[in-house]
């Protein structure tokens, strides 16, 4: 994956981090404007930021161990494991600056740590929500919700064509576009093993509507696809697609 798919990847989060983190420097709740621009923006932005970052560990964690757990129980967990990494931060800042908070304190800290976290995850809450809502009637029926969820609104809806797997990433690549997502190739596999496709390399899966035409390399293929994508055939895969007719 390159640096620019990397970025690509990021930028939504990070809008929201700063979106946040913003907000919460102009609002400046317990006294933290009396630190000042830039640094109460740093301050409010740099914790939003560690909080999304334990948020996403979290929530990967939690989609891998229990998924399939529902949001009125998910959420309000999340909120209180991400107030306990933060916390931590906002001592450490605290301490750093010569004004360490006594023993007895750090629970009231953790509270107003956690206000925080609830307001944030719900918010977070009400944007996926809003997302999931605006695609799940058109999202296609065949494709399971563990990949269309995790997909741009304005991918939800389109034909897929085929999944690449990118390092721990996975390229998604329809009708209208393509996009990396955090997504294991067998993971998605599984969620569209609807739609009439196989598995014709290692890191590719195609969707057989979407061939136009292949081309043979020495012992190995390559199809082409819709939108010019060049899927590649492992070897071992030759013999079994040409008895479906791919090649």
């Amino acid at each position: 994956m390159t640096g620019a798919d990397r970025i690509k990847a990021i930028l939504p989060g990070a809008g929201f981090v700063a979106g946040i983190g913003t907000f919460l420097a102009f609002l400046a709740p317990y006294d933290t404007g009396g630190l000042g621009w830039p640094w109460v923006w740093l301050y409010w932005t740099g914790l939003v930021g560690w909080g999304a970052v334990c948020g996403h560990v979290g929530g990967t964690l939690m989609e891998r161990h229990a998924p399939g757990t529902p949001d009125w129980i998910s959420y309000p967990m999340m909120s209180l494991a991400i107030s306990v990494p933060v916390t931590a931060a906002v001592l450490l800042l605290q301490a750093i600056v010569g004004d360490p908070q006594p023993l007895w304190a750090w629970p009231v800290t953790f509270f107003f740590v956690w206000v925080i976290s609830v307001a944030i995850t719900f918010v977070t809450w009400l944007r996926n929500r809003a997302g999931n809502a605006a695609a799940s009637d058109a999202a296609p029926p065949q494709i399971g919700r563990t990949l269309t969820d995790k997909l741009p609104v304005r991918l939800r809806t389109a034909d897929l064509h085929a999944l690449q797997s990118e390092d721990h990433y996975l390229r998604v690549h329809t009708s209208a576009g393509n996009e990396l997502i955090l997504m294991r190739l067998s993971d998605a596999m599984a969620a569209a093993s609807a739609i009439e496709g196989a598995q014709t390399h290692r890191s590719w899966w195609v969707a057989r509507s979407a061939i136009e035409d292949a081309r043979r390399e020495g012992s190995q293929a390559v199809l082409i696809l819709k939108g010019g994508i060049e899927a590649p055939v492992s070897r071992a895969n030759v013999p079994k697609l040409r008895e479906k007719g791919w090649l």
